[in-house]
């Protein structure tokens, strides 16, 4: 019997380079919070309207999501993937020269967004997950997800350090910089589209065309929970990333602080991506999210109740962290199950577009009631509310059994 892990050897470029471009996609990209209040005063926009910025990069990326998933299976993961990176390119180079609002949703909204359609999470997975053997498939999704963690941990403290000495704008450069390098990622990445898939078997998934496999998709109970829920898990994260900075200045914290909170994030973002990635392997990926959610709205409530010190903003980043990007790898491994790899991209593509129209209630909506009240309390609680919720729901369904035809 071949040991897998011999399977392993040739994918270890292909499962690098796709680390490389998701921790630069994601990371440059959860860090743009720290560039909002010095932005907001230096070119006279508010809160909202750089708020509305994020809330246009989500929207971007969930509706550009699917399109870019189906476009996979025809041009190539390489195509995509390298034409992401230039739009990335574009978008930061807009954002530096930005003098108002338009600027700021063209740059860091728009050509942001259709960068991730092409580069993050679900074009990631996909590549990992067709470049390794089913045994080693959730593990190996858990790895990626959590190098593509590291991002934060390296983005938030150089683009800070550069926005204290040089201006915001500098540090918006230091992105563009570090963007660079998911060209190669993204042209090694696509070394991934000479692997064959296994021929298809009559009945399932694989052999199915587009529409159908999305019919099916909309008709399976679970996998509409499960897009439910990453709905709610968008609106807490993306809240988190776009206004976590800017609470911690109203509370008076150091503006260090929020770098070293969104870096402690991306640094427990790994600990948790392989946990996940490992546990995803032995139980129930769907009851682990539905544990998950619960587990973040219940450290969330914890957090946002009292006032924030030093020492608890970095415990509730560390534990936040834990429970971030671990459900990447049960998503990801979740609906290849479901729906098998050649549609892979596609499906986990309708599910994220869910995922971003909650990442736009939760950056814009959050940029709207702190406009409004002064404050982020209603935001908060909100967010925990339906966390609890969706957690719950994800749990119930968690064992419900894919119907024949999507059998894999």
């Amino acid at each position: 019997m071949k040991n897998p892990n011999e399977s392993l050897r040739p994918a270890v470029a292909i499962l690098v380079a796709a680390s490389v471009m998701l921790t630069l996609s994601l990371g440059l990209r959860q860090s743009l919070g720290i560039f909002m209040q010095p932005m907001t005063r230096d070119i006279a926009i508010t809160v909202s309207e750089f708020t509305f910025a994020v809330a246009v990069q989500n929207i971007a990326w969930g509706l550009a999501q699917p399109i870019t998933g189906a476009l996979v299976v025809r041009l190539g993961f390489r195509t995509i993937t390298v034409a992401g990176g230039v739009l990335y390119l574009a978008g930061l180079a807009v954002l530096a020269g930005a003098q108002g609002a338009l600027g700021v949703t063209i740059g860091a909204g728009l050509l942001i967004g259709l960068s991730l359609a092409c580069t993050a999470s679900s074009i990631a997975n996909a590549v990992a997950s067709r470049a390794v053997p089913v045994a080693l498939r959730s593990t190996v999704l858990g790895l990626v997800s959590a190098a593509g963690s590291l991002g934060a941990m390296l983005a938030a403290p150089i683009g800070q350090w550069l926005q204290t000495g040089f201006g915001w704008r500098a540090g918006v450069v230091g992105f563009l910089v570090m963007a660079a390098a998911m060209l190669p990622a993204g042209w090694i990445a696509g070394r991934v589209d000479r692997i064959r898939l296994p021929a298809p078997v009559p009945g399932q998934a694989d052999e199915a065309d587009a529409r159908s496999m999305v019919r099916a998709a909309l008709r399976y109970p679970p996998f509409l929970v499960m897009s439910g829920a990453f709905f709610v898990c968008g609106m807490q994260l993306v809240f988190l990333t776009t206004h976590l900075p800017s609470y911690l200045e109203i509370c008076g914290m150091d503006p260090m602080l929020s770098a070293q909170a969104l870096g402690m994030i991306g640094g427990f973002n790994v600990l948790g991506s392989l946990f996940f990635g490992w546990a995803g392997g032995r139980w129930s990926k769907q009851a682990l999210l539905g544990l998950l959610y619960i587990s973040r709205s219940l450290v969330l409530a914890w957090f946002f109740s009292s006032a924030p010190t030093p020492q608890t903003t970095l415990l509730f980043a560390g534990l936040m962290g834990f429970l971030w990007l671990g459900v990447s790898p049960l998503i990801a491994g979740s609906v290849a199950e479901m729906f098998g790899l050649r549609w892979q991209a596609m499906i986990q593509g309708i599910a994220f577009m869910s995922h971003q129209v909650g990442s736009t209630l939760g950056a814009f909506g959050g940029g709207l009631v702190y406009d409004a009240f002064g404050s982020y309390e209603l935001a908060w609680r909100f967010g925990v509310g339906l966390g609890l919720a969706a957690g719950t729901l994800q749990f119930l369904f968690a064992y419900m059994r894919p119907p024949p035809a999507l059998a894999r």
